[in-house]
């Protein structure tokens, strides 16, 4: 069973990313993640760390804070 706050998480991320005209892959090779790990985030299957947090909001040039403000929009 899928996590919903995962979900939300990802579905944000994903969001960010294609406002910035990003793919998965130029995501992933900026944060230096994979491709798939990206993919799993942004599905909701994937439970990122911290540190992945933080190598991501400096790839999309947001405050890491930034990724968690899905509900505020």
């Amino acid at each position: 069973m899928l996590n919903p706050q995962l979900q939300e998480f990802g579905l944000h991320l994903k969001k960010l990313r294609l406002a910035r005209g990003l793919s998965q892959e130029q995501l992933g090779l900026i944060a230096e993640l994979d491709r798939t790990y990206i993919s799993g985030i942004e599905r909701g299957v994937r439970n990122v760390s911290l540190t992945n947090i933080l190598r991501i909001a400096q790839a999309l040039g947001v405050p890491p804070a930034e990724l968690f403000n899905a509900g505020d929009q």
